[in-house]
């Protein structure tokens, strides 16, 4: 699993992604979910989503990861006075939990970082509770993603548009949403998981 970028690390610990998290991207990305119980959000980068979801839905537990060990700092100082979180290091392709361990997977913006997304939206399946929420959204295959990502060197795997929706009916999940954003640069999911 690779570490983001240096610019993508700065911009997601900046003023103007917390701004857009708490303004714009939570709230869509959501699609109307309401949270409850153990919440786990895979790939959180600097906790900027955490923070909005903890604000929105004060009665929820979460569990923060993310693979980068800078990440994982710039979460835990950002949520270090919520006594509901607990922050920790993991490789989203493989997790740390045991299966049907949450009621509630969120994945946001990060899927097209760990290049094996299909590994990934696996584990998240996993690891979610018999009617548990998958939630999420990420960045499409288009020539302005390829060419960002490019010119950062990072590793990425971008979605094509037409991969997401298929690859999740395969997994024991239902009720699966999968709606274009953004002018299609983007893409928002969810499904819940089937109880048998």
């Amino acid at each position: 699993m690779p570490n983001m970028s240096g610019f993508e690390s700065a911009f997601c610990r900046s003023a103007p992604w917390r701004f857009a998290t708490r303004r714009l991207i939570v709230p869509w990305a959501l699609q109307g979910v309401r949270l409850q119980g153990d919440v786990l959000e895979i790939g959180a980068g600097s906790g900027a989503m955490a923070a909005e979801i903890l604000a929105r839905f004060p009665e929820i537990r979460m569990t923060i990861t993310d693979f980068d060990h800078t990440m994982v700092t710039a979460a835990a100082n950002r949520l270090a006075a919520d006594s509901r979180t607990t922050i920790q290091r993991a490789d989203a392709s493989a997790l740390p939990f045991s299966q049907g361990a949450f009621d509630a997977v969120l994945s946001f913006l990060m899927l097209h970082h760990t290049v094996s997304w299909e590994d990934v939206l696996a584990e998240a399946a996993r690891v979610l509770a018999p009617g548990g929420t998958l939630v999420g959204y990420d960045l499409l295959s288009s020539w302005p993603a390829q060419v960002l990502h490019r010119l950062e060197g990072a590793p990425h795997r971008l979605i094509d548009h037409g991969q997401l929706e298929p690859l999740l009916k395969r997994l024991p999940l239902h009720d699966v949403r999968v709606r274009r954003g953004t002018a299609g640069a983007v893409v928002r999911f969810s499904a819940a998981k089937r109880s048998t």
